[in-house]
């Protein structure tokens, strides 16, 4: 269709049911607006005819979508993995910063123990008393673990508004989406109560020796320097998850504090939709950036001059759709080619003003038709996956 229409005004509408609404937007019959996501405006501005060949089911034939692929899978696994370093980096410091508690405790007592008088005290009736409290802080410790007790009593809020038909795309803050308990993601409740048990179990053994404080002291200094090789491994490891945090960071141009709430390779993953505009698509990635959501669009392949007018427009989407997700708007939007092309895309009024004019020009050639070629440029046609399906090419 699109290689006889070329010719004679353009291709043929791909939903030619599509009616006009009040407001001059193009609907579907049920009036939902005419879906586009941000991938058809980038094809619709590098071609017209490209994309309405994609929208009308010709799949794209070139070695660099095949390589392209690879490259971004291999960009979503780092991403993950800077992910996984990160967190374990942030575990093992949480660990060790319990652990060097401990050895603090245990330290006082040993000297408490080896040079402080006797004072009147029933040892073995104190020493019970510990070991049931440190019984009872283990027990809630691990019901903290198992049950989703925050859901309960309503911390975990979805951080985004939900719609019918719609799921939060980001987690919340307090207790991330399919949460069931848990010591590091669920806050420190948990951690309070296990190590909290620990130390007054540790206790409660110490003072079945205080009989004789000199064998309790050297009980609790053996202790002490036990933990204190424990609390040095569990350091190393965090300093080592650190260092491949930051080498990874460095290779995503990303800092150590920034933190990447989203990829759209994830499972979990969702699609972001603008029922309003019919506006949808999946960033590549949603960074947390100084307190802002900031989508990311990753290029790859050759690295142009300047961000290309359809890869720019693309990235802008995403700045949308993360403000009607969030309901804060993006200072800026990221494209990135390879590794240390950065563009900053600010998002404002001339941005969006852009975007929509583009977005209402793509839902009036889905409705009436008209794609044509929009270049006299023979190497973009050189290039075009689907130039062996068009009509209208120049090569």
């Amino acid at each position: 269709m699109a290689e006889e229409d070329a010719g004679l005004g353009g291709s043929a509408p791909t939903h030619p049911n599509a009616v006009k609404g009040a407001d001059g937007r193009w609907q579907t019959p049920n009036g939902d607006a005419l879906p586009v996501s941000a991938s058809d405006l980038e094809r619709y501005t590098y071609c017209p005819l490209s994309w309405h060949l994609a929208a009308t089911g010709t799949s794209g034939k070139s070695e660099a979508i095949e390589e392209g692929i690879v490259q971004h899978q291999a960009i979503h696994e780092s991403i993950m993995d800077l992910k996984g370093h990160k967190f374990h980096t942030q575990r093992n410091l949480l660990i060790w910063q319990w652990w060097f508690s401990i050895i603090v405790i245990l330290f006082i007592d040993t000297i408490a123990f080896r040079y402080i008088d006797d004072i009147n005290l029933n040892v073995l009736e104190f020493s019970k008393i510990l070991a049931i409290g440190a019984l009872s802080f283990l027990l809630v410790g691990v019901t903290a673990l198992l049950v989703p007790w925050r859901h309960a009593i309503g911390l975990n809020r979805p951080f985004l508004p939900k719609k019918e038909g719609h799921v939060d795309h980001i987690d919340p803050i307090i207790e991330p989406r399919g949460f069931m308990g848990g010591w590091f993601r669920g806050g420190l409740l948990e951690t309070f109560m296990l190590v909290s048990s620990i130390v007054l179990a540790l206790h409660s053994s110490a003072l079945l020796f205080a009989n004789d404080r000199e064998q309790a002291s050297y009980v609790l200094a053996f202790t002490t320097v036990g933990w204190t090789l424990l609390a040095s491994m569990m350091l190393r490891r965090a300093l080592k998850t650190n260092e491949m945090a930051q080498r990874l960071a460095e290779q995503n141009n990303l800092s150590m504090d920034d933190e990447v709430s989203y990829s759209d390779d994830e499972d979990k993953a969702q699609l972001l939709i603008d029922d309003d505009t019919g506006l949808r698509g999946r960033p590549d990635q949603i960074v947390i950036i100084d307190s802002e959501f900031i989508p990311v669009e990753q290029k790859t392949g050759k690295v142009p001059k300047r961000p290309h007018d359809s890869h720019r427009l693309q990235a802008l989407a995403y700045a949308h759709l993360v403000e009607k997700a969030t309901g804060r708007a993006p200072p800026y939007a990221l494209l990135r080619y390879g590794q240390d092309n950065l563009h900053q895309l600010s998002w404002d009024e001339a941005a969006r003003e852009e975007l929509f004019d583009l977005l209402q020009v793509v839902q009036g050639v889905m409705a009436e038709g008209g794609a044509v070629r929009n270049h006299e440029r023979p190497g973009k046609c050189q290039h075009c996956s689907r130039r062996h399906a068009c009509g209208a090419s120049l090569v």
